[in-house]
């Protein structure tokens, strides 16, 4: 990344300088004709109150993102979901556990609850009636190592990307055997936040380790889920009643058809590269390095900084797969290495000084001019590399050079025009 900075007196000043930067990448991205979606990110590392994020669409993008047709865009990592109101308590059924042998999946509950635990409504039990809880171990930045269990509708699956955004700065990973085996009270397969003995989990449980959830876990909602017995699980566990989690962390997988929580309409996912990051960062760096300045009041002020990131690398890199063409790269003219490419083909005097003059010519016009002028090389080989390096001009002299002629290749649409040597100079001006 090529890194830029602004420094700042007041927020609101900030707030220029951040969207001057943004604007200017913008302009940057369209004339490289890369297409691209400015999504809301994550800080990170970074801090700061506000981070945007370019990400170019690829299949092979290392990141996931999200919108809506209402405008809504996020890279997944700061996708929020939107939550759904409380249901009312009073008048639910009571927690009840049932045995529940050889249930080692969420499908295979789900379908010896319908068996033999049928609803009183009628409908029929899905994996999103359940409460999966699943086992996470936080490295903390001491080096301490902590179990947490995060409970998230059975439907759904942890994305350890997200986690690692809810518990940053602790790495994350999927709880080991012997990390489980260090908690007796956690019965693999049948975890759950309560027994009919009492809490099972959350700081005040008889485990103490941490208990938390999706934000669909609302107070009301009622659940499937472990009894902390094996072969068992509950049935009618309401949120807010029979247990009471330590915090809501967003840590689940987001999903196609999901709700934009600016309410914009349902989603959809897709993979992008980052090209550029912006950030406001305040004044979190300048304060731990005394950056302070003399305010419009003659009094001294922390500055306030904006982060800037542009990909130089990768966007070339990107530009080139996005319009590479099967026969070779297919450069845009504002990225092109050169204006002009003039291939010499023959072998007879007349040619090559015809192709030294046009070459001259165009020079000095202020053209860049790739010139191929190599001997014992077919035309066949030459027109092959002219493709292969992708300027998207490429001026052809040969035979016709005898009676004044050329023809001007068009490397986008593959179509070659007999021009007047005389004319090329003047035609391709008159395209810049």
């Amino acid at each position: 990344m090529k890194d830029a900075y602004s420094f700042d007196v007041t927020d609101e000043a900030l707030s220029v300088s951040y969207q001057a930067q943004r604007d200017a990448y913008e302009r940057i991205f369209q004339r490289l004709g890369l297409e691209y979606v400015i999504v809301a990110a994550d800080a990170g590392a970074m801090g700061g109150s506000k981070s945007e994020e370019f990400l170019h669409p690829t299949p092979i993008g290392e990141d996931t993102f999200v919108r809506s047709a209402g405008g809504y865009a996020a890279n997944v990592e700061a996708f929020t979901t939107l939550v759904p109101d409380a249901v009312p308590i009073e008048g639910q059924p009571e927690a009840r556990v049932f045995d529940s042998p050889d249930t080692p999946t969420i499908a295979t509950l789900v379908d010896l609850a319908n068996a033999r635990e049928p609803r009183e409504d009628g409908r029929a039990w899905t994996a999103a009636d359940t409460l999966k809880n699943i086992v996470l171990a936080l490295t903390h930045l001491d080096g301490t190592r902590e179990l947490v269990v995060v409970g998230i509708p059975g439907d759904r699956d942890i994305d350890l990307k997200r986690a690692e955004v809810a518990f940053f700065p602790a790495e994350v990973e999927p709880a080991t055997e012997g990390d489980l085996a260090k908690q007796p009270g956690l019965v693999k397969g049948y975890i759950g936040p309560w027994s009919p003995d009492g809490p099972v989990l959350g700081s005040t449980s008889s485990t103490r380790v941490r208990y938390v959830v999706d934000p669909r876990v609302v107070d009301g909602t009622a659940w499937i889920t472990g009894a902390n017995v094996a072969g068992q699980h509950v049935l009618s566990l309401v949120a807010g009643r029979d247990f009471t989690p330590d915090g809501v962390v967003e840590a689940a997988d987001v999903r196609d058809g999901d709700p934009a929580p600016d309410g914009s309409g349902p989603i959809s996912t897709a993979r992008g590269t980052e090209i550029g990051h912006v950030f406001e960062l305040g004044r979190k760096y300048a304060e731990a390095l005394g950056l302070k300045v003399l305010g419009e009041n003659g009094k001294l002020v922390t500055v306030t900084m904006g982060s800037y990131g542009i990909g130089i690398t990768r966007n070339l890199a990107l530009v080139a797969e996005a319009t590479q063409d099967g026969r070779g790269l297919l450069w845009p003219a504002s990225v092109s290495p050169f204006d002009v490419h003039v291939v010499m083909t023959g072998k007879d005097e007349a040619v090559r000084t015809a192709s030294e003059e046009l070459v001259d010519a165009l020079d000095a016009s202020g053209l860049d001019v790739l010139f191929d002028d190599r001997p014992k090389v077919s035309p066949g080989v030459k027109f092959g590399d002219a493709e292969l390096i992708g300027v998207p001009t490429i001026v052809i002299v040969g035979r016709g050079a005898a009676d004044g002629m050329a023809e001007l290749w068009d490397r986008r649409t593959n179509e070659r025009t007999p021009i007047a040597l005389g004319d090329v100079v003047g035609a391709l001006a008159a395209e810049r």
